[in-house]
């Protein structure tokens, strides 16, 4: 017998994969409407602020995205940590929470799942890597959106300046 091996082999159950499928769901789901929603926030905002063409106008869309989709990601996972602790994985909702997020954002944690949930700490880093992936896609569209328009705009100011240049000698 392997002194390194635990004496208490515990086999992975259908209900602790069951689970993670289920809290893998439900954080995509999240995800899904948060992601839809900040990039309707963002064009709403984006039209209100099109008529002032500011630098910083455009930037507080950046700034308005980055903040909801911090936000969905606390969201996700609180629902992590609250199974945690209803599951009795962790002794008290702080503690839930750190866990949650550390592996959630694949740092890790000193705290450890019981065995009978221990798949769910590997789980969570994937259902995080995946909802990270998909927000940045998200921003990327934006932060291109308000790149592209930031460069149209830095090129049609020397057109603008020579046209108006062009006028007040003409009259």
């Amino acid at each position: 017998m392997n002194p390194s091996v635990p004496q208490t082999l515990s086999i992975t159950s259908f209900e602790e994969v069951g689970c993670g499928l289920v809290l893998v769901a439900v954080t995509m789901a999240i995800h899904c409407f948060g992601m839809i929603a900040t990039l309707r926030t963002s064009n709403v905002v984006r039209e209100r602020t099109t008529r002032f063409e500011s630098f910083f106008m455009d930037a507080s869309v950046l700034i308005i995205a980055s903040s909801m989709i911090l936000i969905i990601h606390l969201l996700e996972v609180v629902v992590w940590a609250v199974f945690f602790l209803w599951r009795g994985g962790m002794p008290n909702g702080n503690t839930s929470f750190y866990f949650a997020l550390m592996n959630y954002t694949t740092v890790g944690s000193s705290f450890s799942l019981p065995i009978r949930l221990r798949l769910l700490g590997g789980v969570l880093a994937v259902a995080g890597l995946l909802t990270f992936a998909w927000s940045t896609g998200t921003l990327l569209t934006l932060a291109q959106d308000f790149q592209e328009r930031h460069l149209k705009a830095h090129q049609r100011r020397p057109q603008k300046a020579a046209s108006s240049e062009s006028s007040a000698i003409a009259s």
